[in-house]
């Protein structure tokens, strides 16, 4: 496989586009929460992701609405704005023995320690993992465009996510995000395996 450095908006634009093939799970209370967690602690390696609601009043923040964690087959989304940060959640970030794969994740972290504190273990940041494949792109779409030839679709992230009820293109998106982290990640380990990928000599990137 040739790994390109960068990949450019317009061709983004025409590929086919990426969406969560597995279950997805809204958890909003603590119970459901304990749950989700006492299944997701199982898995060695986790795809994460967080949502907060956009301002449009200068001045004015919201606290992180939504956690989004994934395996390859399922994908919780945690309602923060309804349980808080709850305990189940924290033991999780804090485990060592789970993995957590994300993009930006000082950004996710930064929000996250707002609504509770806890030392977050076991993070790959995925914008720094793929410099070692010659990937120049720091934005999800563009890493997952350039390995998979598709894209994420980008139409929901303004929208609420403190609504009452998500919608299932919230649903979906949310869940696309934090999946296609733990995607980029196996992908990326797989070519490293097996050494199959060369990094593409002249992209003529405009420095």
């Amino acid at each position: 496989m040739v790994i390109k450095r960068t990949i450019d908006k317009e061709t983004v634009k025409d590929l086919p586009k990426a969406t969560f093939p597995g279950q997805i799970h809204v958890v909003q209370t603590p119970w459901e929460a304990e749950k989700a967690v006492a299944y997701l602690k199982s898995c060695p390696l986790l795809g994460i992701d967080s949502e907060t609601r956009p301002s449009f009043t200068k001045g004015q923040i919201h606290k992180v609405a939504l956690l989004q964690i994934s395996s390859e087959e399922h994908c919780f989304l945690f309602r923060l704005n309804l349980t808080g940060l709850t305990l189940p959640v924290i033991t999780l970030l804090e485990n060592p023995s789970v993995t957590k794969v994300g993009l930006s994740l000082r950004d996710d972290f930064m929000m996250l320690h707002k609504r509770a504190p806890f030392e977050q273990h076991a993070c790959i940041e995925l914008q720094e993992y793929v410099r070692a494949f010659g990937i120049q792109d720091k934005s999800l779409q563009k890493i997952y465009a350039i390995l998979f030839g598709e894209k994420i679709s980008k139409s929901q992230r303004l929208s609420n996510w403190e609504a009452e009820t998500l919608t299932e293109p919230q649903k979906l998106y949310a869940a696309t995000d934090a999946w296609a982290c733990l995607n980029i990640y196996n992908k990326l380990q797989e070519l490293k395996r097996t050494g199959d990928f060369e990094i593409e000599a002249n992209n003529n990137v405009v420095m």
